[in-house]
């Protein structure tokens, strides 16, 4: 066990090698002659250091004042009460920026969906997507709507997008719809601008019927794709579309049937 420093000044005689000895008596007769040798040790004071009181004073808890957890929950309850207040006589006045609903017309037929996070800067707040009903399009005639969907490819599904706030029941989706997203750019607008001009690329390479792609079928792969991913009945074989036979072969493709002999009366079959 250490000794304190100022104990060890106080025993440092007795500790010593010349006046430390195994025998009682020689340091009992050396004991005087040690003390009277060495020099007098001040012993520290222990009283203890007096405090102020003023000076902590408004650091001390008061008898009549409450705990910390109390001050928090009516510090909870003042900011509560304040958008309560908020709520009473301030929403009222925003009445006054209401303005009607008017549904889009023909004109506007894209539906713009945007990510936010509460004000919080995020990568995926910069994404913008597009989906559009192909019913709605400026396409000219059936010729221009196949050749739209076949240049989209994956981006055209037969039904609304789960994500793209269009109910499956809306008008306008008989052609099925249309989907682009983008976040390639670091700022919204120029990420919604590059999926616009997209659109507006496509739409000019349908209404070009010059190669009509009309011998081209619209692939369906992705979309039976996610059928058989949901497992919900349509993954089973031959459910999602009918069980292929002979009649679906081009019939270039069916061997030619091969003529039988006719067998004369005379003769018996082995």
């Amino acid at each position: 066990m250490a000794l304190a420093r100022s104990c060890r000044a106080a025993f440092a005689p007795v500790f010593r090698a010349k006046h430390f000895h195994t025998c009682s008596v020689l340091s009992a007769r050396a004991a005087p002659a040690a003390s009277a040798k060495s020099k007098r040790v001040a012993v520290p004071n222990l009283e203890p250091f007096p405090v102020e009181e003023d000076v902590f004073e408004d650091q001390l808890r008061q008898e009549d004042d409450a705990p910390e957890p109390t001050h928090k929950y009516l510090q909870q309850q003042r900011n509560m009460l304040y958008y309560m207040r908020l709520i009473e006589h301030e929403m009222p006045k925003l009445v006054a920026y209401r303005k009607p609903f008017v549904p889009p017309d023909a004109s506007q037929p894209l539906v713009v969906r945007s990510i936010t996070y509460g004000g919080e800067p995020h990568p995926a707040a910069a994404k913008r997507t597009i989906v559009v009903p192909v019913a709605r399009l400026p396409l000219n005639g059936e010729a221009a709507i196949h050749k739209f969907k076949v240049l989209a490819g994956v981006r055209w599904t037969p039904y609304p997008p789960t994500d793209s706030g269009i109910n499956a029941e809306e008008s306008g989706g008989e052609h099925g719809y249309f989907k682009i997203s983008c976040e390639d750019f670091p700022k919204a607008a120029m990420n919604l601008k590059w999926a616009s001009d997209t659109i507006d690329r496509l739409l000019a390479a349908a209404n070009d019927l010059s190669e009509a792609f009309s011998d081209i079928p619209v692939d369906t792969r992705h979309i039976e794709a996610r059928r058989r991913k949901a497992k919900k009945g349509g993954h089973i074989y031959g459910r999602q579309t009918h069980r292929p036979s002979l009649k679906d072969f081009p019939k270039e493709w069916l061997p030619d049937p091969q003529p039988q002999a006719i067998a004369s009366p005379g003769t018996s079959s082995t």
